[in-house]
């Protein structure tokens, strides 16, 4: 109930000043002017990725995931393979597809890539969503269980880019890391 209700109670019946009217219409207009930038933005700005996404089932993923770091793991010159803290390093030839397991609390496995080089990078959940954020390149995307996204990734600069997570997926969230390597 207001203090002083309106003298005529059917209020919305009343005619809009022109005043209102004509703040109504830049807000309209600007609304407009938003919505078509944001579109445009998208394909002039190079702001957001162009992704593919399939339906995965998330067992299928990591066995994929596997297979994939078991053909690609990286030797040193002994043989043996390299990790950086027991996740192996795995680097794919260049132009083809690398594949990131987000599951608690870590991304696996760490890539090396080459600089200049193409990739498709697949990603996918096992068991939460996630949220893939590439530093400090800042790219940004939400991982879910049961979906692969695909992105084309070519690195411009070496050096090691860190991998968190940006999605909160449970107590163990600020430890969910990954790395990135890109060689010449």
């Amino acid at each position: 109930m207001a203090i002083d209700p309106p003298s005529n109670r059917l209020w919305w019946k009343e005619p809009i000043h022109r005043i209102e009217l004509g703040w109504i219409i830049i807000a309209f207009l600007w609304g407009l002017f938003m919505f078509f930038f944001m579109i445009a933005w998208h394909f002039i700005g190079n702001q957001n990725l162009s992704t593919e996404s399939y339906r995965v089932l998330p067992e299928q993923y990591q066995e994929r995931v596997e297979l994939f770091a078991e053909e690609h793991q990286l030797l040193d010159a002994s043989g043996e393979p390299v990790d950086v803290d027991g996740v192996p390093v795995v680097s794919p030839p260049p132009g083809e597809d690398a594949y990131l397991l987000g599951r608690l609390w870590e991304w696996w496995p760490v890539l090396e890539l080459k600089k200049g080089e193409a990739y498709r990078l697949h990603l996918s959940s096992a068991d939460w969503q996630h949220g893939f954020s590439l530093q400090p390149v800042n790219i940004n995307i939400s991982v879910h269980p049961g979906y692969e996204q695909i992105i084309t990734l070519t690195p411009t600069e070496t050096g090691e880019f860190g991998i968190v997570c940006n999605e909160f997926c449970g107590i163990g969230h600020h430890t969910m890391t990954g790395l990135i390597r890109v060689v010449e």
